[in-house]
């Protein structure tokens, strides 16, 4: 079987088991408790509080999904579950102790977060504006105590599927897909990042055919894993990953791309995610025509920026440049970029744009390689 063949199928196998193995692990989680939210405007939503940060608190509505706003729009919360309240001056290190961070129901009102511990034990109060964090109490529990994390656990991204066809005098069929997860050890931005996991595929696949013309067909693949490992408790990383690219509209057949390096996460807020990094490995190059093959030294330079918007809505937008010490001519650039915005529940629709720069393609093939991609996506988490 030839190698996009493989690479073909095997991101085929990953895209379907997600889909059936989220579809397993959510048909196992029982819904929380409801909790009950009041805007002074009075309007009321029951639901479940997500998670506060900042001036900010997110809800998830059993009608309207995920809603985010302002404290000062908040007359009234009462939940079911308990929240651990994290206090702007506090900073919370694995194993600590967390007795003195306030734990249990929360009812907010006039701007002040009572915390009701039960068992007998007094309420605390905690003024909105002191509130650092609020988090569900077992996330706390979690990174406080870290037990073994099953690595089939804590995954979060979407996936991703769309088609277009046309029936006339021309036919064309065009279908493009994407899974992108990440998995963030803690997940919680209060707590130091110890190591993160990220695996991508995407794929535009299809065809046109015109009487008297020859078939002409798009197929482009794009496989990558990723792990990062942070020292101590800082926002600096090592990092490992391995990539995988086939181009029929540039005429590779085959790119394999692994390396290392070192990363920094310059921003990581509830809202805004912001990473640099820069690496150094191999780069094996497969053409359709054999006499372009080569092997290659290169960098990897990166940028990786992750925005999240007020209802769910979010941006994410990625650039590499891979510059090739050995061959300075075969230099490699790519980009994506993607807008995800809730529709229904865990669906939303979304639209995408995908460069590639191949400095030194076939012959006959452009150095540029652009994909705008719009589909249904679904929510993982």
């Amino acid at each position: 079987m030839p190698l996009r063949d493989s690479v073909r199928s095997i991101g085929l196998c990953v895209l379907y088991a997600g889909v059936l193995g989220v579809r397993c692990l959510n048909a196992q989680t029982p819904p929380p408790p409801e909790d009950v939210l009041i805007l002074n405007d009075d309007e009321r939503l029951v639901g479940h509080l997500v998670r506060a940060a900042g001036g900010s608190l997110t809800f998830k509505s059993n009608v309207l999904g995920n809603i985010t706003t302002d404290w000062k729009n908040v007359k009234e919360l009462h939940t079911r579950t308990p929240y651990a309240v994290l206090g702007k001056d506090v900073q919370v290190r694995p194993h600590a102790d967390g007795s003195t961070v306030p734990q249990g129901t929360l009812d907010v009102t006039g701007q002040t977060i009572t915390v009701n511990p039960g068992a007998g034990a007094a309420p605390r109060s905690v003024p909105v504006a002191q509130a650092a964090q609020v988090i569900e109490q077992p996330a706390f529990e979690q990174q406080i105590s870290p037990p073994s994390i099953s690595i089939f656990k804590d995954w979060a991204g979407t996936i991703t599927a769309g088609a277009s066809v046309v029936v006339a005098t021309q036919q064309s069929r065009t279908f493009t897909g994407a899974v992108n997860l990440i998995r963030a050890i803690p997940q919680e931005t209060a707590f130091p990042a110890r190591n993160r996991t990220s695996i991508d595929f995407t794929f535009a696949d299809g065809y046109e055919l015109q009487p008297g013309t020859p078939r002409i067909k798009t197929e482009i693949y794009h496989a990558d894993a990723e792990r990062d490992q942070y020292f101590s408790i800082s926002r600096v990383y090592a990092f490992g990953q391995a990539a995988f690219d086939h181009n029929f509209s540039q005429g590779l057949d085959l790119q394999q791309n692994y390396d290392g390096g070192i990363g920094w996460t310059v921003i990581n807020a509830p809202n805004v995610t912001f990473d640099i990094k820069g690496s150094i490995g191999y780069v094996r190059q497969n053409f359709a025509q054999s006499g372009k093959d080569r092997d290659l030294i290169a960098s990897n330079f990166s940028e990786r920026v992750l925005r999240r918007f007020t209802r769910g809505i979010t941006f994410t937008e990625q650039i590499t440049a891979t510059p090739t010490w050995n061959d300075l001519n075969a230099l490699l650039v790519q980009g994506n970029a993607a807008l995800n915005v809730p529709v229904y529940k865990r669906l939303a629709f979304t639209l995408g744009v995908i460069e590639s720069f191949l400095n030194d393609p076939s012959p006959g093939f452009k150095k540029n390689s652009f994909q705008a991609t719009a589909g249904l996506s679904y929510t993982v988490r």
